[in-house]
């Protein structure tokens, strides 16, 4: 924790720091309002204890100006005067509370601890509420694992930025909780959104916020994810689908560490450690004029690559293990185990879709296994696309018909596009109703 403790008089802001530190609490003192205010402008601070009564600028003063310029950390007003319409205009104009001089220093750090908790878990189910909440377990105990979590053990206390690389369904995000959860900062936020999966239009004020009629039907102010991150983390998926104009505003922040609201007039300090991911060859994007240079230099300070499933084989049983215990609490079964011939087929499959596709699969499996046990014969992959009822997709040779070339061809280019018939037209230079009526030729 980190608070501003703005006071006149020189002993109280001393003692402060003084009973703030033997409770690990970091602080800095401001002697004036307007010295307040030059600390607020450059940095963060997780809560502010502010003097009602100051030369020059009033401690007021301070808290309308902070809550006119966004910030929103908890303010505990303090004074000597205990005047009741004094505390009744502090916590009109967005204080938390109020004390009256002389007071025990242990109240007040109840209650700073109390504000900034509060403070923290309303950010944290604000940003699970608009983001995706996965699990955070790193699972493999083959060699390029090993040397990756020890990757992960040098950077989880340090604040560098970092970006991750690998093939869609590798497991970023969990590598990217995972230094999370190992880092100095393990209790405050973690925020992941997925650019590609936000509109254009609507992820600047996601990703800044917004002030109350920046734009219409925006009636109250909104926190970005930036500030909602706190001193946690900001976990940028599918970064090289970010739209150009964003990038520019990205590569302030890194260069900045400020952010400004949606229709806002001022900037706002965040501290969030940005971790950001992509499955694309960014080199080859910033190549074609489509990523900035210098923001993907501040990106990738810290680079991670994560192999596919089929580089790491000897991690498939265990993985497997992992995904049917989880499989089986969410479906409410009884957990499911796999027969040795079974887990041998998984081992030797290539999963072109990663762990993700490990998971549909075992979750397939689950379904079609009589009793707990999982045989070869409920293992459905991409390559067996028809249900078990249909006739087996037959091999290519000089006697296929014109159809079966067809219908194969239409089959493969949908598991290359993991089902996405608009892609898998495309890549077949054909339209998507085309498509959609041989598929229902075939009757799938």
């Amino acid at each position: 924790m980190r608070v501003l403790i703005v006071d006149d008089e020189r002993n109280i802001r001393l003692s402060l720091k003084k009973y703030l530190g033997l409770e690990h609490i970091d602080s800095e003192g401001a002697e004036t309002g307007e010295a307040a205010l030059a600390f607020l402008e450059g940095e963060t601070f997780d809560a502010v204890i502010l003097d009602l009564k100051l030369p020059g600028m009033s401690g007021q003063e301070v808290l309308e100006w902070m809550r006119q310029r966004g910030i929103l950390s908890p303010v505990i007003m303090i004074s000597a005067h205990g005047q009741i319409p004094d505390a009744v205009n502090a916590l009109k104009s967005g204080a938390q509370d109020y004390l009256v001089k002389p007071f025990d220093p242990a109240e007040l750090i109840i209650k700073l601890q109390s504000q900034v908790e509060n403070k923290r878990r309303e950010n944290l189910l604000e940003a699970e509420a608009r983001t995706t909440v996965r699990e955070n377990t790193l699972i493999g105990n083959t060699l390029v694992m090993k040397r990756i979590s020890q990757q992960l053990d040098k950077i989880a206390d340090t604040e560098v930025t970092v970006l991750i690389t690998g093939e869609s369904g590798t497991g970023k995000e969990v590598a990217a909780r995972e230094i999370h959860a190992r880092g100095i900062h393990k209790d405050e936020p973690f925020v992941a959104v997925n650019i590609g999966g936000i509109h254009e239009g609507l992820m600047e004020s996601e990703l800044f916020g917004h002030e109350k009629g920046a734009f219409t039907g925006a009636a109250v102010r909104k926190q970005g994810l930036f500030e909602l991150a706190g001193r946690g983390c900001l976990f940028l998926d599918e970064i090289g689908e970010m739209p150009m104009p964003l990038q520019v505003k990205l590569l302030r922040v890194l260069q900045e560490r400020k952010i400004r609201r949606l229709g806002g007039v001022s900037d706002i300090p965040v501290n969030a450690r940005i971790i950001s991911a992509t499955n694309r060859d960014l080199e080859a994007i910033v190549g074609e004029g489509h990523f900035r240079e210098d923001l993907y230099y501040r990106l990738n300070v810290f680079r991670i690559e994560l192999p596919p499933l089929r580089e790491r084989r000897g991690d498939i049983p265990l993985l497997a293990d992992h995904l049917l215990i989880k499989i089986a609490a969410r479906m409410g079964r009884p957990v499911s185990t796999l027969s040795s011939e079974a887990a041998e087929r998984l081992c030797s499959y290539s999963f072109p879709g990663n762990i993700r596709e490990l998971e549909n699969i075992l979750e397939r499996a689950i379904i079609y296994a009589e009793g707990k046990l999982i045989q070869t014969g409920d293992l459905v992959f991409h390559e067996r696309t028809v249900p078990y009822d249909h006739e087996p997709l037959k091999d290519t040779s000089e006697t296929q018909s014109l159809e079966d070339i067809e219908r194969e061809a239409i089959l493969k280019s949908l598991t290359h596009c993991q089902g996405n018939r608009t892609k898998a037209a495309e890549a077949l230079g054909i339209s998507r109703k085309t498509i959609l009526n041989k598929l229902k030729a075939y009757g799938l």
